[in-house]
């Protein structure tokens, strides 16, 4: 048996894991594996790719990006704006699958995030052997409770928390980071908890600046004259518009970003407070994983070489009650996992006085 392995969509700490974890199993089965270059585009004639074995995987669990390499672009981009999904064009998947056959592959292990499985669904339903890992740090995928990446992307918002407490209350600031999360709040919401956030501000929770700026101005007048706010990329203005740095023409989603400077403004004009803006960005995506994210990433990769011995294709990897399992990828793809405003953890961070901008936040 010959396996093959790419990476798509955006980079996330633990890709490597996943890599050591499907060679480590192959090998033990007597199995070859070959890692496609640059996501589904490796798959293009004449082929882009390397032969993995232990010795080109080993100690590479503690690196962060991917030594296969990754794109969001291409001919095989099957998300398109909000989620829309189009059509991979029928000729450039015959082109992958005459690849796949020159290589005598006889089955494709997809490590990516809701599109590019979304592509690896098309490639199973048109006949290639696809076994798909889940892949995003903002941990959105409805049939898993947690992808890897996530951890190592909390850490880092707590890391900048912790550095922007010390200067905000220095000079008794408010310093509002914004992070990544485009749909999904997870980020901001356990990365604010865990940094010591005062205010949150998510993708699925509506908010109001005048509920913010009364939470910062009863925060001053209790004697805390530093704030801490953080805002994910996706939370939106309060028309409902999303704040967008770049327009993307054609396929691909629209870059978002500019709505950490849009709070800090709204602060700062309606309290009079000092404010200054951070954005976290790509650091979020960098640097080594987390030991959670190594372990994950390793028993996710083992797991899809398991699923290609039980000849289970068309699955996608899943972590449910700190099992590693499966379900359909048809079954994952399209549901993402978003935060609930009257969720426990949400509660649990409106009880110790967090202003998640939606109601006003009233301090005895």
């Amino acid at each position: 048996m010959r396996i093959g392995i790419l990476n798509s969509g955006g980079d996330c700490p633990g890709l490597n894991a996943v890599i050591h974890g499907v060679v480590g199993a192959a090998h033990t089965h007597g199995w070859e594996v070959v890692g496609f270059r640059d996501g589904f585009e490796g798959m293009l004639p004449p082929g882009d790719y390397m032969l993995l074995d232990p010795s080109r995987t080993v100690g590479i669990t503690k690196l962060g990006g991917t030594i296969l390499g990754t794109t969001n672009k291409g001919h095989f981009v099957a998300k398109i704006g909000e989620g829309n999904v189009s059509e991979v064009p029928h000729e450039i998947v015959e082109k992958a699958k005459a690849t796949l056959r020159h290589l005598e592959i006889g089955a494709l292990i997809v490590v990516g995030g809701d599109g590019s499985l979304t592509t690896a669904l098309q490639l199973y339903n048109m006949g290639v052997p696809v076994i798909g890992v889940p892949k995003t740090i903002d941990n959105d995928i409805q049939a898993t409770a947690m992808t890897f990446g996530f951890d190592s992307a909390v850490h880092a918002v707590v890391d900048a928390l912790d550095r922007l407490h010390t200067t905000a209350e220095s000079h008794k600031r408010a310093i509002v980071l914004e992070v990544m999360g485009r749909h999904a709040g997870w980020i901001a919401l356990y990365g604010g908890m865990a940094g010591g956030a005062d205010v949150i501000l998510l993708p699925e929770i509506p908010f109001k600046m005048e509920h913010v700026a009364d939470a910062i101005r009863q925060r001053d007048a209790r004697g805390h004259h530093s704030t801490l706010v953080v805002v994910a990329e996706g939370a939106r203005m309060e028309t409902g518009e999303l704040l967008k740095k770049e327009t993307v023409g054609g396929k691909g989603e629209d870059r978002l970003g500019g709505i950490g400077d849009y709070v800090a403004k709204k602060i700062e004009d309606m309290t009079g407070k000092e404010t200054r803006a951070c954005t976290l960005g790509h650091l979020q995506r960098g640097g080594a994983p987390t030991a959670l994210d190594r372990i994950l990433g390793v028993r996710f990769g083992a797991m899809a070489v398991s699923l290609i011995e039980q000849g289970k294709f068309g699955r996608m990897v899943s972590y449910q009650q700190y099992q590693v399992g499966d379900v359909s990828i048809e079954e994952a793809v399209n549901q993402l996992r978003l935060v609930k405003s009257d969720s426990e953890i949400v509660n649990a961070g409106r009880s110790i006085g967090i202003c998640f901008g939606d109601r006003p936040v009233l301090q005895r």
